[in-house]
C-alpha cells in the first residue's frame, strides 16, 4: 500500500466527514497513554473512527502514524523548551521556568500524566527499536538545547568559566525526566513544584566579581 507523503489523500474506506487532524489528536493521546507496542492498530482505529485498512492507507502503518503523533506533541504540549529558551534573559530562569511549566503540564488533568517522549518507547521489543531511537533522539535535542543554553550563560558571565554545561546540563535534564515517571505515578502538581525548588538550589553561583 502506498505510503503517505504531504498532504495525505483519502484513503478508501475511510468515513465521510474524516477529520485527520481530530483522528490524529486521538492516536497521540493513546500513544502517551499506553505506549507504542502496548497500543494496538484496533485500539487506534477504533479511537480514531476508521478501519485498519483507512489507518494504512491514510498514515502508511503504525510506526508512521507513531512518528505522526510525536510531531504533534512536540508542535503543542511538547515543545515549550526552544520558546523558553528564546524568552528568558538568564539560563537559570529559563530552567526554572522550564521546569515549573513541566510540572503544570506533566499533571494536567485533561490529558494522560507524564510526558509522551520521556514515557511512550521505554518498553519495547528489538523489532521497535527505530520507535526508541526517534524518541531518544528527541531527549537528545532537548538535552542539547539546554546545554547549548548555558554554555551561553558561562560566554555571557552569568556562570563561572570552569563550569561544567554537559554535567549540568544532564543534572537537569534526569530532574526533568524523573519529574514525568512522578507524574505517571500519580504525583501531584504541589510536589513536583517543590521538587523544583530543591533542584534550583544546586545552580551554580555566580561568579564573583573583580
Amino acid at each position: 500500500m502506498k505510503k503517505a507523503t504531504g498532504a495525505l489523500q483519502r484513503g478508501r474506506g475511510r468515513p465521510r466527514g474524516f477529520d485527520q487532524e481530530a483522528a490524529l489528536e486521538r492516536a497521540m493521546v493513546l500513544f502517551w497513554e499506553r505506549g507504542y507496542e502496548a497500543t494496538s492498530l484496533d485500539e487506534l482505529s477504533a479511537a480514531m473512527g476508521i478501519s485498519p485498512s483507512s489507518l494504512y492507507a491514510t498514515f502508511g502503518g503504525k510506526e508512521q502514524l507513531f512518528r505522526a503523533a510525536v510531531d504533534r506533541y512536540l508542535a503543542g504540549r511538547g515543545g515549550n523548551a526552544g520558546r523558553i529558551f528564546a524568552e528568558e534573559p538568564t539560563a537559570r530562569g529559563a530552567v526554572q521556568r522550564l521546569l515549573e511549566t513541566a510540572a503544570d503540564e506533566l499533571t494536567r488533568p485533561d490529558h494522560p500524566p507524564g510526558c509522551m517522549i520521556a514515557l511512550a518507547g521505554t518498553q519495547c521489543s528489538p523489532g521497535a527499536r527505530p520507535v526508541q531511537d526517534l524518541l531518544r533522539g528527541c531527549r537528545e535535542g532537548w538535552h542539547s538545547e539546554l546545554k547549548a543554553r548555558i554554555e551561553r550563560a558561562i560566554e555571557g558571565g552569568e556562570l563561572a568559566p570552569d563550569t561544567d554545561a554537559a554535567a549540568l546540563a544532564t543534572f537537569y535534564a534526569i530532574v526533568l525526566l524523573g519529574m514525568s515517571v512522578q507524574a505517571r505515578d500519580g504525583a501531584p502538581r504541589e510536589s513536583l513544584r517543590a521538587a523544583v525548588e530543591v533542584a534550583m538550589r544546586a545552580w551554580p553561583l555566580a561568579p564573583r566579581g573583580p
